[in-house]
């Protein structure tokens, strides 16, 4: 982020963490200065694995919520703005996000994987 402050993501089903959430690190890392999530679960409040982020030029985070098949759009303070991708316009799970700002187009990676299959869906930013 432009203060120096640091967005981390973590949660994760593999390793059995009970929390799942965005975070907002000061600067010198010793603190948590906002933060998203909590227990697991699909409420617009939760995660359910954030993986990935993307942040764009006013510093709002679009967030790969793994196991609930969807991104979200959250403010430069981590308030939930809305749902950006939806899991029924994706065929398995999302991976990974690129936003081209230039373009105002989000690439996402949509995966399964077992089957090793994906795609990249691009939707409008």
């Amino acid at each position: 982020m432009r203060s120096g402050q640091f967005i981390v993501c973590h949660g994760s089903r593999q390793f059995g963490a009970a929390i799942h959430r965005v975070c907002m690190i000061s600067a010198d890392g010793s603190d948590i200065v906002h933060s998203h999530g909590g227990q697991p679960g699909s409420d617009t409040d939760q995660f359910d694995v954030p993986l990935r982020l993307a942040v764009d030029s006013d510093e709002s985070l679009f967030v790969v919520d793994v196991n609930n098949r969807r991104v979200t759009l959250l403010s430069p303070t981590l308030d939930y703005v809305r749902r950006v991708v939806s899991g029924d316009q994706l065929k398995w799970q999302p991976n990974r996000v690129y936003l081209d700002a230039e373009n105002h187009c989000l690439y996402v990676a949509d995966s399964d994987w077992k089957s090793k299959a994906g795609r990249v869906v691009v939707f409008s930013a």
